[in-house]
């Protein structure tokens, strides 16, 4: 069964900024317009349309 997007939580790396939702590895059929995530001052932020929670890190966890 697959995760609502509201429960995800994607890390991200300063280098992979200016982030933006969908992301390119994301499925096509899942997507809508693209929308750039501020988390440069908060983060952490969610995407408007899906609900994907996006955190700044250092390094990944996973």
């Amino acid at each position: 069964m697959k995760q609502s997007n509201a429960e995800s939580l994607v890390e991200v790396t300063k280098d992979q900024l200016p982030l933006h939702c969908p992301t390119p590895d994301g499925p096509l059929w899942d997507s809508h317009p693209r929308v750039f995530i501020p988390l440069e001052e908060t983060k952490e932020a969610s995407c408007s349309y899906c609900g994907t929670r996006y955190r700044l890190v250092d390094t990944p966890t996973k």
